[in-house]
């Protein structure tokens, strides 16, 4: 069976697009879409397609003509504001032969909302960091002692580490806050920082592998260096908050440790920046899609890989004539 895959928005993640081609070589085609002729990634693919911006009008019936031209048996994309599009047209996909790898609805919309991530998480009483849409509730608790300063200030909505600042007096709070609509309070963790990779069974809905690493360095939102670790505990709270909430494919999820806790801060239903760490050490989601793709359930193989294996980010440039863009 031939499987075609679409990376959509694949801008510069060169290794997640090379992932696929490697797993696909001989089984299907790898193609890549963006908004720019100078997006590197989409020239790692077997076809590079260059699309209108996701605002643009007809968009969405760019994409879907690209599915039923190339036959694409799989979609998916790196980049925030397009997973909402995804899972809202679903059933659009589907009419036209293509999956789309992405969470149901409700679950992306709830990554999305910081805010509405908080309740659910304290709803199933997994450790998290306290949350305020409103400065006078978080005035209060101040002054009662039960939370302190410094917090961070950020968009409920907001995605890529755009618009957090932190804030080291109540002032800073107060004038973040009546900056912009729909400013979110939060309690700061300062522990240790971690990241988890999960891959969440598009057939059976269960979660098949967790990969874990402690961030070392962050740049520009994203895991520059990190080491992979393992935690039996982890993996048992990652697994429940993943089935309980009905995620689907692949889950970047943010986790702070402080003392002998684990607390769940941020949700991305999509490939995260770290994901090549992932891979390298064996976890490997590429296969785990196009397997469901074909009709076939994974295997559970949860922290399958092997510890103390780092990870660090350089830079490298792709050199193309113009007239070949």
């Amino acid at each position: 069976m031939e499987i075609n895959i679409l990376i959509l928005s694949a801008g510069t993640r060169n290794k997640v697009v090379q992932y696929f081609k490697k797993e696909l070589a001989g089984k299907g085609k790898v193609y890549a879409t963006d908004c720019s002729s100078l997006a590197p990634a989409i020239y790692e693919a077997d076809e590079a397609i260059l699309v209108p911006r996701i605002t643009e009008a007809g968009y969405l019936d760019r994409i879907l003509s690209i599915c039923r031209e190339k036959k694409i048996n799989g979609v998916f994309s790196l980049i925030d504001p397009e997973l909402t599009l995804l899972a809202r047209h679903r059933e659009k996909f589907l009419a036209v032969g293509t999956t789309p790898v992405i969470s149901p609805l409700d679950a992306v919309e709830t990554s999305f909302d910081k805010y509405r991530m908080y309740q659910k998480l304290c709803e199933l009483q997994i450790p998290t960091g306290r949350c305020f849409m409103d400065v006078a509730a978080f005035e209060e608790e101040l002054r009662a002692g039960r939370m302190k300063l410094p917090v961070f200030v950020k968009p409920a909505k907001g995605s890529a580490s755009i618009g957090i600042n932190r804030a080291d007096t109540l002032e800073a709070v107060r004038f973040l806050c009546g900056c912009k609509e729909d400013m979110m309070i939060q309690e700061y963790m300062d522990g240790t920082e971690y990241g988890a990779d999960v891959y969440a069974d598009m057939i059976t809905k269960k979660v098949t592998s967790i990969f874990v690493k402690k961030k070392l360095k962050m740049r520009a939102g994203e895991t520059d260096k990190s080491v992979s670790v393992k935690d039996e505990r982890l993996f048992s709270l990652i697994k429940k908050f993943v089935e309980t909430v009905g995620f689907c494919g692949i889950i970047d999820i943010d986790i702070f440790r402080r003392g002998d806790e684990y607390c769940i801060s941020e949700v991305n239903p999509r490939f995260g920046g770290g994901y090549p760490h992932a891979y390298e050490c064996g976890v490997n989601v590429p296969a785990q899609i196009i397997r469901n793709l074909e009709g076939k359930p994974n295997e559970e193989r949860i922290g399958d890989y092997e510890e103390g294996i780092c990870m660090m980010k350089y830079n490298e440039i792709m050199i193309r004539r113009q007239e070949e863009l």
